[in-house]
């Protein structure tokens, strides 16, 4: 339990994390860290309000596909109390088997606007808000009054902000150029694409402190690793920026000095040279498109679905899906990043590629220092059987 006392828990995993809260007791893990949570959110009742604008709810989908342990688990040992989420109330509408509801119990709008009203939780805040046209926010309707105008009141009587998924963040594809972009006007919360100045709460004018955890989907570690750090005050709510980077992403996820190329499945192959010019193959997916040397994540270690398989590995090359600017700044998808030109200067393109080193080279490219050898040794020593093993099939097939 000493040990227990010096750890920083953002570094553990969810599963970690979840089962040292388990084996201990919350109580007991509380109680190890009370001089840090003087100013925490009450452990057994932290209200959370979950509201959804512009987007394709995946983000709530990633989330409800966390495994060992799901949502409901990580819930009752945080004892969260979800206000709100749209998508996991039942038996809620402004009609009820045909009737009119006239009761909280009932209409999630009377719900909702309880719950505000009531104030002091956390606002996690999935998708983006329309403020065109005009100003007016009415490319994005709730019931009969605008998701701006709810954003508005919701994040007026929050304690503290929390936008998951691209769309909430930096707009997403929602503000991805098009002839009607400027019309629709979609924002983040805190961002449009990489300009704090635009985002939402500067629109509106109003100062809540957020954390934004990128990606489409947000990895359902992030999120809930991160609600469980504020609901357990190892991340000061009144003061976040010293643990995010200039997006307001936290470091621990997206490091600044560390990219998804560092310990992508496939990264043997690009040390070598060996590329894939077509799907389906086992090598470095770099020259159809892969924007990995880009994109700052910790994907390739923390991966998905349960931590079995991410991207690259799965054989789809990244599409930066967690770098703000997201997609016009990584697209088009497929085509490797070095032939197609910058786009507005949003992406650091100046990462050179070993598509034309015919022998072994390592990791100059990238500019790969000592640290981050012994991150690869498990990536390139897998790549390197499969590379020995497939010499070693075209030796059978020569005989």
């Amino acid at each position: 339990m000493g040990e227990l006392e010096n750890t920083d828990f953002l570094s553990m995993d969810r599963r970690t994390f979840l089962k040292v809260v388990g084996a201990m007791g919350a109580s007991t893990f509380l109680g190890l860290h009370r001089s840090e949570i003087v100013k925490a959110l009450e452990l057994s009742n932290t209200r959370v309000i979950w509201i959804h604008g512009a987007e394709c709810t995946g983000c709530s989908e990633s989330v409800l596909n966390g495994r060992d342990p799901d949502i409901f688990q990580a819930i009752q040992k945080l004892s969260v109390d979800v206000a709100y989420h749209e998508m996991l109330i039942q038996q809620q509408g402004i009609f009820v088997d045909g009737e009119l509801a006239s009761t909280s119990e009932l209409n999630s709008e009377i719900m909702l606007e309880e719950a505000i009203e009531e104030g002091g939780y956390i606002l996690v805040v999935e998708g983006a808000i329309a403020n065109g046209p005009d100003g007016s926010g009415k490319y994005c309707m709730y019931g009969d009054h605008t998701f701006k105008e709810l954003f508005s009141k919701a994040a007026s009587n929050a304690t503290f902000i929390l936008a998951i998924g691209m769309c909430a963040t930096y707009g997403g594809i929602n503000s991805a150029n098009s002839n009607i972009v400027d019309l629709t006007d979609f924002r983040g919360v805190a961002f449009l694409r990489r300009d704090p100045s635009k985002g939402m709460l500067t629109e509106l004018g109003i100062d809540r402190p957020v954390i934004n955890i990128a990606g489409c989907p947000a990895n359902p570690d992030w999120v809930l690793l991160t609600l469980a750090a504020v609901i357990l005050g190892k991340i000061d709510i009144n003061d976040p920026d010293p643990i995010l980077d200039e997006f307001k992403r936290p470091l621990v996820f997206f490091p600044e000095d560390v990219t998804l190329h560092w310990n992508c499945p496939r990264r043997g192959y690009y040390d070598i040279g060996q590329f894939d010019t077509e799907f389906s193959g086992d090598a470095c997916l770099w020259k159809l498109g892969c924007k990995g040397p880009y994109t700052h994540s910790d994907c390739a270690l923390r991966k998905w679905n349960g931590s079995v398989n991410m991207c690259t590995q799965a054989g789809s090359p990244c599409i930066s899906c967690c770098e703000p600017g997201f997609f016009d700044n990584s697209t088009p998808f497929y085509k490797n990043a070095q032939s197609v030109a910058p786009s507005g200067g949003e992406t650091d393109r100046s990462v050179t590629s070993n598509e034309n080193n015919g022998a072994a080279t390592t990791g100059s490219a990238i500019g790969l220092g000592a640290t981050a050898g012994a991150t690869i040794i498990g990536s390139a020593a897998y790549a390197a059987r499969k590379i020995a093993k497939n010499n070693d099939d075209e030796k059978e097939m020569d005989q």
